[in-house]
């Protein structure tokens, strides 16, 4: 089922083909059973072990496209770049909106949030604006997360990233057929 999962560059140009305005850049941890002696597995951030993916969704949180999955310790930006997903980002020309995560992104296309706390008006007022048309492209992580099977892996982290991709496939036939019936 992974092997209907499209590559990054068949998802892009069938994006921009669509004509979708932006897409949503996010990344996200599925937790993984692991021993404590697997460190690359441990995410601080989340205080588990687990695999990190990388997922691109439209504007309406439908999903695009999932990474294989890399060890929770790898940061977003890291394996956003590693994927190659800024590249062809930039190479297809796509407005793509992400989370802090992706600042220092050297793609021109990738638009991330102000850091900071005391902010201007103007840049709050962007920040809001920014989180309102990246909430929906979020749902596409949930999704993901709703198959009870991505709930806690209890399979090789080999096999995270194609269970990640069929789960994907599976999720957009659900949703079109949904959207038929």
């Amino acid at each position: 089922m992974s092997a209907r999962s499209p590559k990054l560059t068949t998802a892009l140009r069938a994006a921009r083909k669509d004509g979708l305005s932006h897409l949503i850049l996010d990344g996200t941890l599925i937790r993984t059973d692991r021993v404590k002696a697997d460190r690359p597995y441990f995410s601080v951030k989340h205080q588990c072990h687990g695999m990190n993916v990388q997922v691109i969704a439209a504007p309406n949180g439908r999903i695009l496209w999932t990474s294989g999955a890399m060890p929770g310790k790898i940061h977003d930006l890291t394996a956003a770049r590693i994927w190659g997903i800024l590249r062809e980002l930039q190479k297809t020309g796509i407005l793509t909106l992400a989370d802090k995560a992706y600042q220092g992104a050297e793609a021109a296309v990738v638009i991330t949030p102000y850091k900071g706390r005391n902010k201007p008006a103007g840049q709050k007022q962007a920040n809001r604006s920014h989180a309102k048309l990246r909430g929906p492209g979020e749902h596409a992580n949930a999704q993901l997360k709703s198959w009870r099977i991505l709930h806690r892996l209890r399979c090789s982290p080999a096999k995270a990233g194609h269970l990640v991709k069929a789960i994907a496939v599976l999720q957009n036939h659900r949703t079109a057929q949904a959207t038929r019936g």
